[in-house]
């Protein structure tokens, strides 16, 4: 979708003029330079998107541009606007200002380590505070302040809270209010369309019984955002959710127009590790299922990078995301095999996506993946048997992956690793 930048719009993080990507989940607008870095943080801390060459549903548009423009960056640095930081010496970096340490360090300092994010008095019980928090998000996505929301959300509240007087999620909030920003915010920080109220009810069917059929319907989207991200980088088509919620793209040999060219992986490799995937219970198939997401993200804004670059300079080189960064929140075993899922060749990678579309569909019949700690749909595959570093590589040898898959430490770490 096309966007006319406004001539004041200047990068977050630099203040350089014409900023060309945005970081969603911060709300901000930055340049390419400090889109490198933010790349390299991973998705976990910073997820990129270009203004004008990637595509864009118009209402998380509409989201990131109300954020941007009503002050969204000044959470994420508060602090500095004290006159005591410029005092010590502590700055933004300027447009002229090295990448590398300057700017990458001021990025890493201002996202991932929060260090200017306004803190709250210290609390005996943590649990408090964020459950206080999350009772105020719940309380203020009826209103259109969106840069209100994010503060909460900044500072630890859940937007999977689950109001205990209520019966309610934020979600079911904004759904019922019509906020559709709102709603975008909160899907964004991981609020589950499909989550279901005290009665059973959830944010799509609120979002109808309000008369909000556009948002009812961007519900449904983002429900399936995991499986249509996957369809479409293969096919460039999105399942409508009125006649079925999954397309499974065909490859080119067999006449599906706009699919890759190469043809599928049929290799006993290949075979072997889709009877590992189907095999995989349900926890480890999500997991998958939103590293392989994960990748998709990386190789298409890899794409758009190399479009948009001036081949001139040393910034494409110097500034490579070669694989997925590590989220420290997973255990070394799934880092180890999100980062082999930039090995894959086009028709290895088309082949994969395509086996877990398929068995997807056959899991979940017809509910979406967008509830990662959703055990309901266990088939009972015995978790002592399957490992994710199994379907991750082909490269790995029978006896490698019985090692691996006896390692119960590893295993617990990635259930663990389910809940940020």
């Amino acid at each position: 979708m096309s966007r006319k930048v406004h001539r004041t719009e200047v990068c977050a993080d630099c203040s350089a003029p014409d900023p060309g990507w945005t970081s969603i989940n911060r709300g901000v607008l930055i340049c390419d330079e400090c889109c490198s870095v933010h790349r390299s943080l991973g998705r976990h801390i910073s997820i990129v998107k270009h203004l004008r060459h990637s595509g864009w549903p118009p209402a998380l548009l509409q989201m990131v541009q109300t954020l941007a423009s009503n002050g969204a960056n000044s959470i994420w640095e508060h602090s500095l606007l004290d006159p005591a930081q410029v005092q010590s010496g502590r700055r933004k970096p300027n447009p002229q200002d090295k990448v590398h340490p300057t700017k990458s360090e001021f990025i890493r300092a201002k996202y991932q380590m929060l260090s200017f994010v306004h803190k709250l008095p210290c609390r005996d019980d943590d649990g408090v505070t964020t459950k206080d928090l999350s009772k105020q998000l719940h309380s203020s996505v009826r209103t259109g302040s969106l840069e209100t929301c994010l503060r909460l959300l900044s500072l630890g509240a859940q937007a999977n809270f689950f109001h205990p007087e209520k019966g309610t999620t934020p979600l079911h909030v904004a759904a019922k209010a019509g906020q559709v920003l709102q709603a975008e915010l909160l899907v964004v920080y991981g609020a589950d369309p499909g989550a279901p109220d005290i009665n059973g009810r959830t944010p799509m069917d609120y979002a109808r019984q309000a008369g909000q059929v556009e948002l009812a319907e961007r519900l449904v989207e983002c429900q399936y955002e995991l499986t249509d991200r996957l369809a479409f980088y293969l096919c460039g088509r999105r399942p409508d959710h009125k006649n079925g919620h999954y397309i499974i793209p065909q490859m080119a040999d067999r006449a599906r127009p706009k699919c890759p060219t190469q043809s599928l992986d049929l290799s006993e490799l290949a075979k072997a590790a889709k009877k590992k995937l189907q095999a995989l219970n349900n926890r480890l198939f999500e997991e998958l299922a939103m590293d392989v997401y994960d990748e998709v993200d990386r190789r298409e804004n890899d794409a758009v990078w190399l479009t948009t670059q001036n081949h001139s300079t040393l910034v494409t080189e110097r500034s490579a995301v070669p694989f997925l960064p590590v989220n420290p929140e997973y255990s070394a075993t799934r880092n180890q095999g999100r980062q082999k899922l930039a090995r894959f060749n086009a028709r290895e990678f088309a082949t994969l996506i395509i086996d877990i579309l398929s068995d997807a569909k056959r899991r979940q019949q017809g509910k979406g993946l967008s509830s990662p700690t959703d055990s309901s749909l266990d088939l009972g595959a015995d978790d002592d048997q399957h490992d994710y570093d199994s379907v991750a590589s082909d490269e790995d040898t029978d006896s490698e992956l019985t090692t691996q898959n006896n390692n119960n430490t590893q295993r617990n770490n990635r259930a663990k690793s389910m809940d940020s």
